[in-house]
């Protein structure tokens, strides 16, 4: 198995199971994110489409219909929607006419700087989801259901758009490793992640950059940094810590498809979706990690069995960065969180 990623789906299971989940919102119970889409890319991105229908059957009681529409969102009006979850399918089938009628990457250049501030917003799934979307859209072909995949995580972020508050800025960090270290955790460490990230006050000083190329390696850098430090603090949150990785990680896979201009205004949103999620869940003390010597296809093959959606997608981010840091973390994921079952 191609632990490193398998491009294009030549099985059309992928299609499949986007085009099944598509009559699907992107939340559930009012909040809770449908991690499906981005689960079954992963899983097929790293060889294991025949699990994604098995898997999708045991997911599905975790899916809630569309919501019904509202109000058309036009290119007059969007400004009024921008934020409102109660327009997440008024702003799908918005984005779904873009992708129809003009070219995926011109809808993404149009949108990516609208969105960014809101990069926190629905606690970083849209982001997310968007990065899956875009990596399948830059594999292989762009089929109707892949472009529809992108149409729906762009309207869930315009739904979810929700800004971080404003913050003072702490000492400059040296490297992303140490900006993480540094990030002071929330006062109150309690409630949702609306809660937590409302009562965010200033963050160290890290992730400029002098062009798009040092931006690009500087976000490279922030991912394997928040990946490695999993492992020691991920019981402050095994779930909600994820994505300090992942988030960053799906701004990371985008820029390929982004002009290059938007690439650093791209690393300092990144960096503080990453500080954000690290400052609302980040643990007293870190506790030490290690595992035995791991290999890439067997920590896939051990989130995969496990199931849970957070684990496939964190596996998939820690196969990204490759080193034997990422997959002890992975395999922490895989310890602290609870199985899917079904």
């Amino acid at each position: 198995m191609d632990t490193k990623g398998t491009g294009d789906d030549t099985t059309g299971i992928l299609d499949e199971a986007l085009e099944r989940l598509h009559a699907s919102g992107p939340e559930r119970d009012d909040w809770l994110s449908n991690h499906a889409p981005m689960a079954v890319e992963a899983l097929v991105r790293h060889g294991h489409a025949p699990r994604v229908h098995r898997w999708l059957d045991a997911y599905r009681d975790r899916l809630e219909d569309m919501p019904a529409p509202s109000v058309r969102v036009t290119a007059d009006t969007w400004r009024e929607a921008l934020g409102d979850p109660a327009r997440i399918t008024d702003w799908t089938r918005f984005f779904e006419a873009e992708t129809e009628e003009r070219p995926w990457r011109d809808v993404l250049a149009e949108w990516w700087p609208r969105l960014l501030p809101g990069i926190a917003g629905g606690a970083t799934h849209p982001v997310i989801r968007v990065g899956h979307a875009v990596r399948t859209l830059l594999a292989g072909e762009a089929t109707a259901p892949r472009r529809a995949e992108l149409a729906h995580a762009l309207g869930y972020w315009a739904a979810r758009h929700a800004p971080l508050p404003p913050l003072g800025t702490l000492a400059a960090a040296p490297t992303a490793a140490a900006a993480l270290d540094a990030v002071p955790a929330a006062a109150v460490q309690d409630g949702g992640i609306r809660e937590r990230l409302a009562r965010l006050t200033a963050f160290p000083q890290w992730g400029s950059a002098a062009g798009p190329d040092e931006a690009r390696d500087r976000l490279a850098e922030l991912v394997t940094a928040a990946t490695h430090r999993y492992a020691a603090h991920a019981h402050g949150s095994p779930v909600m810590l994820v994505h300090a990785a992942t988030a960053p990680n799906a701004v990371l896979r985008t820029l390929p498809a982004l002009p290059r201009e938007l690439w650093v205004p791209s690393l300092g949103a990144a960096w503080a979706a990453s500080a954000a999620v690290t400052a609302a869940y980040r643990p007293r003390e870190p506790v030490p990690y290690e595992t035995g010597p791991l290999h890439a296809g067997e920590v896939l093959e051990r989130a995969a069995v496990h199931g849970d959606e957070h684990v496939i997608k964190f596996a998939d981010t820690a196969l990204d960065v490759g080193d034997a840091a990422a997959l002890t973390a992975a395999v922490r994921a895989v310890e602290l969180i609870d199985p899917l079952e079904g």
